[in-house]
């Protein structure tokens, strides 16, 4: 498996931000929607797992089968682009603009979310039959998360928003850590062990993931839980958009692109 040292996987990580920058809305669009339903599926996947064998490790392991599908299809989550197109920026590339970042993820936002919501209704449908009758098992744990991770939140008042913060912050951390791991290999197999390792790490530790958010949350609604769409916008979908930013820019973009690509003058010793 080729193994990129850090300063050509990092200018790979410019490169990136520079093309998802510059891409058509409709090609934009369509990456972030099928980005959006591919997770959307992997994380019912890994809630029917949990619900099935009662053991959530199993579930993680399991869960980033849908990102590196996604990954290597070249699709574009939001937390992606969070930690790869303000790089372009940071990098003065032609074109390249802070307007152009925003208008960027705003696009991935709204791909993403018309992704994950087409599945939200698919699976409603399955644990319902049809809206014919009560949810089933996993229907009703999926409402239950959905109840316990906006309300369980606003219960707690203003420590409730800062650990849903920081659960958002740590997220994209390990997320994005996965996007950048699968560029220091040219090989599939490469990729995928790069990218497996933060993802399990993220899903097992029940961190904050803006674009799972967009179907376990939608969903929940569908099936049962005891929430509102405000309760769900307020109490997690935008602090934890705001931790995504912070977490991807933060601990992976910025630090990678300054110690690696833009590294500071080696001492002069005397």
């Amino acid at each position: 498996m080729a193994y990129l040292a850090p300063a050509e996987f990092v200018t790979k990580m410019v490169d990136a931000g520079e093309s998802k920058l510059l891409m058509s809305t409709r090609d934009t669009l369509i990456r972030a929607y099928m980005a959006g339903a591919i997770l959307a599926l992997s994380a019912a996947f890994a809630v029917s797992v949990n619900v099935n064998t009662g053991n959530p490790l199993i579930g993680a392991l399991l869960f980033p089968v849908g990102f590196c599908m996604l990954y290597l299809l070249g699709f574009d989550l939001l937390t992606g682009v969070f930690t790869l197109v303000p790089l372009a920026v940071l990098d003065k590339r032609p074109g390249a603009s802070w307007a152009g970042v925003l208008r960027n993820w705003a696009l991935v936002f709204v791909g993403n979310f018309a992704g994950a919501l087409t599945v939200a209704v698919f699976m409603a449908i399955v644990f319902t039959f049809g809206f014919s009758e009560a949810p089933n098992i996993i229907g009703v744990k999926i409402g239950g998360i959905g109840e316990s991770r906006t309300l369980g939140y606003a219960a707690h008042g203003a420590a409730g928003m800062l650990t849903l913060f920081i659960r958002g912050v740590m997220c994209n951390w390990m997320v994005s850590t996965g996007v950048v791991a699968a560029m220091m290999s040219t090989s599939v197999s490469g990729k995928v062990i790069a990218m497996w390792m933060p993802l399990l790490v993220f899903f097992y530790m029940g961190f904050e993931h803006s674009v799972v958010n967009m179907f376990l949350f939608p969903s929940g609604l569908m099936l049962g839980g005891k929430f509102t769409f405000i309760d769900y916008l307020l109490w997690n979908e935008i602090p934890t958009v705001v931790g995504n930013i912070v977490g991807g820019i933060t601990f992976v973009g910025a630090t990678l692109y300054s110690t690696h690509y833009k590294t500071a003058p080696k001492r002069v010793v005397a």
